[in-house]
């Protein structure tokens, strides 16, 4: 049996949480926290079902040749004995949630590495099996809901790679790990010997998204990781913003509500 394993880590960074261990009807759970790129690197587990999951920004997922990406509202699902590796794309501190599991979830029947959606009630399923002092019954309870609640898988992703030439995953997998980079469609498309409007094209069938939004929506979740830890014009300036405006303006449309007044309701829930 080999496990996956995170580099990127220190020992502290790991936490696990087991509920039933070695019966059907259990559950793992290991807690990554770094303040660095978490890789789980090329593997295999042969003998339990692997789900991955980051409340605080964007993983990707391959297998073969084949790479994908998932953001905080989905998980990557990974069946037994399925050769993967993970690693996030976020620029700063990311935690990573693993689960375990020796159960395959009703939504993922069939599916051997895929994308489930993940709705708010099982993230706070997810965080909750991950903290010390919880009962095993109760937490046995709060993997019944986790089974149930998972939704269906978007696609499955074994043997399936990109559905067209793949220039939109090489440019999403460069922009993953560095979210500020100022590139324009036009200059990505020269580089990949192809036209402007081919590669947008192919961001619209890989993604359903411009090429602009995909990577407006990856530095908008990138920032929610710095937001925490770094002011407000350092967040802009490090996810590609030329002005702190610019990416107050681009934030507020998307979440509602300022970079500034994000970080001080998580400052207040930290403290609390």
């Amino acid at each position: 049996m080999n496990l996956v394993t995170a580099f990127g880590t220190d020992p502290e960074s790991c936490q696990e949480f087991g509920y039933g261990l070695g019966t059907p009807g259990g559950i793992l759970v290991l807690r990554y926290r770094s303040a660095g790129t978490l890789e789980f690197t090329e593997s295999r587990q042969d003998f339990l079902h692997q789900l991955y999951w980051s409340p605080d920004g964007p993983l990707s997922v391959a297998h073969g040749t084949s790479t994908h990406f998932v953001d905080s509202t989905e998980a990557a699902w990974i069946h037994r004995a399925v050769t993967h590796s993970v690693h996030t794309a976020s620029v700063d501190r990311q935690t990573v949630y693993r689960v375990c599991l020796r159960e395959v979830p009703p939504a993922l029947t069939g599916v051997r590495i895929g994308i489930a959606g993940v709705s708010p009630e099982v993230a706070d399923v997810i965080e909750s099996l991950a903290s010390p002092g919880i009962a095993e019954a109760v937490a046995l309870e709060a993997r019944g809901r986790l089974m149930a609640g998972l939704e269906p898988a978007g696609r499955d992703l074994t043997g399936s790679p990109s559905t067209g030439p793949g220039f939109a995953l090489r440019v999403a997998r460069a922009l993953a790990h560095d979210p500020a980079d100022p590139t324009t469609l036009e200059a990505w498309a020269t580089r990949l010997h192809i036209s402007p409007k081919t590669l947008q094209r192919d961001f619209h069938r890989e993604f359903g998204r411009s090429f602009t939004t995909w990577r407006t929506d990856l530095r908008l979740r990138a920032s929610l990781v710095l937001l925490d830890t770094h002011p407000v014009g350092e967040v802009a300036h490090r996810v590609g913003y030329s002005t702190p405006s610019a990416y107050i303006a681009a934030f507020t449309r998307t979440y509602g509500h300022t970079p500034g007044r994000h970080a001080v309701r998580h400052s207040r829930f930290d403290a609390g």
